[in-house]
């Protein structure tokens, strides 16, 4: 990357404002068609199936929030992470309560993400791109799916994205006041999850790498402060209710828990969620248009890079941690696939005259065709190469965008396999049980499953409470949210726990305790009380009910 482009003698660093394509509600029109599809797609069928473990966890700490003593009770307001996107969360049920309302507010953020890309793309690359960049992520199965779910990634990504965009205008004209709004807007991130302090590392790599783009002292130490204000809430507000411990505890269990997924984990699925075409096209773009990259694409790729690399090495890999890097890709692809319909780098292909005006969605709207000298005695030129690229371009566009809706459109459904990656939607068959055990087991009653995913989601819906096998008596070994049952064997024999619950998922990746579990069903007289089955007949989710003698 060159910075030649970037400041240029007698150059401002400001990008020039795109010229005026139109006024009023029909320049808007095309954004907001976007918005509806985002919407659509991110509320269409959005209770179809219950939480899985860490939505009920968010669910039910926003329900202690608002008030809610049942669930108080099992779900405590501070366990590791911090509550802001929980308090946003815990107004909305104040005014309405179940599953429906709980997944709207990350949805609507989702669709909130999509205008911030479009004000994005438009701020580094023109409408035209920032409306393609929009579109892109508005049908990305990536984003799509993990925003449809109570989760605080897709509000992290929200205030990612606007932390990115203060940079942008920062990097533009250096006026302090956009780098201080940076500095707090990457508090507001880690206050939605403490893992994207991450991108402070992103930002320090951009500006390592970007000498044009300066940060004076004067700029930088109200930025950083500001970050540090806004940032310190979370463990401030753990000190003051007596659970500073909880943060501590559950960073160092993170950093020497075994690995839950290879090295190659992102590197496999993340792609295919973000679409492979869209992040074709943002790669290529990369390699293209190489002339014409500049501070902007570097602060792009600082800003995907750096988390990428980070979570690559470290051991704990959830499927939703690189969604900031959404954002990016889509403005990226939209570089690209913009740029497929000029005919030089800067310069505007022609518009046919019996086309009359060009559509206000493209780069070139409002601008006046080129003209090109003609030699005396030549024939007239038809402009039909420039059309033919803006064919091209928007064929494109097409392609892409089809090949991101089809399969976010068919992520839709419900899930029912037990191939169940955390993060990528609900768990099928602990709704059901967990309202099973609501209606029938009585208050006191306490249930055991396998592992604490299903304990999780039966606890939120059964409001019971629920310990799982699977936790690790050594507090080094496990999660400091749960406790062990250290003796299951003679805790049923107790009397401790009246149900025990199977979960085909659990079974799934815990052979071990999934034994134990049986055996200890058998061992103690357990019957079948409540079933939940697949669309093959086979079971999900056994609860069973279980006494000593």
């Amino acid at each position: 990357m060159t910075d030649r482009s970037v400041l240029p003698a007698g150059a401002p660093r400001t990008a020039p404002a795109p010229t005026p394509s139109g006024a009023g509600v029909p320049a808007a029109l095309p954004l907001a068609a976007v918005l509806l599809l985002a919407a659509g797609l991110r509320l269409w069928r959005l209770t179809a199936t219950g939480f899985n473990s860490d939505e009920a966890v968010y669910a039910g700490t926003a329900a202690s929030l608002a008030g809610d003593e049942r669930l108080g009770a099992l779900f405590p307001v501070f366990r590791a992470h911090p509550v802001l996107f929980q308090s946003l969360l815990s107004l909305a049920l104040r005014m309405h309560g179940g599953d429906g309302t709980a997944r709207a507010v990350p949805a609507l953020i989702g669709v909130a993400t999509v205008a911030l890309t479009y004000a994005l793309g438009r701020r580094l690359y023109g409408r035209a791109a920032g409306l393609v960049a929009a579109l892109l992520l508005a049908v990305m199965p990536y984003h799509v799916v993990v925003s449809r779910q109570v989760l605080l990634d897709g509000p992290m990504t929200l205030c990612a994205t606007g932390t990115l965009y203060c940079v942008v205008r920062y990097a533009e004209s250096p006026a302090p006041r956009w780098l201080m709004a940076a500095g707090g807007m990457l508090g507001l991130t880690v206050l939605a999850k403490e893992t994207s302090l991450v991108l402070l590392g992103s930002l320090y790599a951009f500006f390592a790498l970007t000498p044009a783009v300066r940060t004076r002292g004067r700029a930088l130490l109200p930025a950083l402060a500001a970050l540090a204000v806004v940032a310190l809430a979370h463990p401030l507000s753990q000190a003051v209710s007596g659970h500073a411990q909880a943060g501590g505890s559950y960073l160092l269990w993170q950093m020497f828990r075994r690995a839950n997924h290879p090295y190659d984990f992102y590197v496999r699925e993340v792609p295919w969620s973000m679409g492979p075409l869209a992040v074709l096209a943002a790669g290529a773009g990369l390699v293209w248009l190489r002339r014409e990259n500049t501070w902007r694409e570097r602060l792009l790729v600082c800003w995907v890079a750096v988390p990428a690399l980070f979570f690559t090495v470290w051991p704990v890999k959830g499927f939703q941690y690189l969604l900031p890097a959404a954002p990016v890709c889509a403005v990226l692809a939209a570089r690209t696939l913009t740029g497929l319909s000029r005919t030089r780098a800067g310069s505007a292909p022609p518009w046919p005259p019996w086309a009359g005006r060009a559509p206000a969605w493209l780069p070139w709207a409002g601008r006046a065709p080129a003209r090109v000298p003609r030699a005396e005695g030549a024939p007239a030129r038809v402009p039909h190469a420039g059309a033919v690229r803006q064919v091209v371009a928007v064929v494109a566009v097409a392609v892409v965008t089809v090949s991101l809706a089809v399969p976010a459109w068919a992520r839709i459904p419900p899930q029912t396999s037990t191939r169940f990656l955390a993060g990528t939607g609900g768990l099928p068959g602990g709704r059901e049980a967990g309202l099973w055990v609501r209606a029938h087991a009585p208050d006191g009653a306490r249930l055991l499953a396998i592992g604490p995913s299903m304990a999780n989601v039966v606890q939120y819906y059964g409001l019971r409470p629920v310990s799982a096998l699977s936790v690790s008596p050594d507090p080094a070994r496990r999660n400091p949210s749960y406790r062990a049952v250290p003796n299951p064997d003679r805790a049923l024999r107790d009397g401790d726990f009246q149900y025990l619950v199977w979960d085909a998922y659990t079974a799934r990746r815990t052979p071990f305790f999934t034994a134990q579990l049986e055996e200890l069903t058998v061992r103690y007289h357990g019957a079948a009380v409540f079933r939940v089955d697949d669309v093959r007949g086979d079971p999900v989710v056994v609860v069973y009910r279980v006494r000593a003698s």
